[in-house]
């Protein structure tokens, strides 16, 4: 039950229709007797520097999970960022100090590479020769690459077009297969069977790009297994001890 003494996490992003993490924290926390709630809050980006502020002044806030399309955004506004943060150029995480200062952390590689070893697969802190990364904002990419190969200098990245033939590897790390009609990522019919295709996305457990994966015969995970794998860094992070994917899978309420 919601009272005085309720701690809130905020929950933002937009849309908020696909959002999964209130339907596994809340779930865990009614069971653990933990007196918090994980709260959706739609904000588009023109209004989230402003709402970000407005938020954290509140006197009972204890943290944030941010989502699309405030990533990178969050990463300005922290007062501290973990290394991790920094790497990626973005943040999923905020948490509010004692002393009031935000401190920004980032998670999505730590759930995706956890499902992923899971499954007999691995990314870059795990041994990955090489990587090529694509994005429509070029400059984006190149920045990333920079970053990655100054904290993995015997990492292989390259910047190019997202040609996935003879790939072991394959990532969407965008936002399309969120709406209907969306393009794929890429030109499926590059695809071998030995590669495995990972997504983030979570409107649906099988998106097109899984669908046409599976169809190829390719390994695959879907998104929300990243967000089962990084929830127990989450709880960590924000001080509510931890759990394992398996105990949040067995009292989560996601539906699609």
């Amino acid at each position: 039950m919601i009272s005085g003494k309720t701690t809130l996490i905020a929950h933002i992003g937009y849309p908020t229709e696909t959002f999964k993490a209130p339907l596994i924290y809340n779930p865990w926390f009614d069971v653990h007797g933990i007196d918090a709630i994980v709260v959706p809050m739609g904000v588009k980006a023109e209004d989230y520097p402003s709402t970000l502020r407005a938020v954290f002044k509140m006197t009972n806030i204890g943290g944030a999970l941010i989502t699309m399309p405030h990533k990178v955004t969050t990463l300005t506004l922290a007062d501290e960022a973990s290394t991790t943060a920094k790497i990626a150029g973005s943040a999923n995480a905020l948490r509010k100090d004692p002393d009031g200062k935000l401190i920004a952390d980032m998670f999505d590689g730590t759930g995706f590479t956890r499902g992923l070893a899971r499954k007999g697969s691995s990314l870059a802190a795990e041994g990955v020769a090489a990587l090529v990364l694509f994005d429509k904002q070029v400059a984006s990419a190149q920045a990333l690459a920079e970053r990655l190969k100054l904290h993995y200098g015997k990492l292989d990245v390259r910047v190019g077009p997202a040609m996935v033939a003879d790939q072991d590897l394959i990532v969407n790390a965008t936002p399309l297969g969120m709406k209907d009609g969306d393009p794929l990522p890429f030109d499926v019919s590059q695809l071998a069977p030995s590669t495995f295709v990972g997504e983030v996305v979570m409107k649906r457990e099988i998106t097109p790009l899984l669908a046409a994966a599976k169809a190829r015969g390719c390994q695959i995970q879907v998104g929300t297994d990243m967000l089962f794998e990084m929830i127990p860094a989450y709880l960590e992070f924000f001080g509510f001890g931890t759990a394992t994917p398996e105990e949040l899978r067995a009292i989560a309420k996601v539906a699609y």
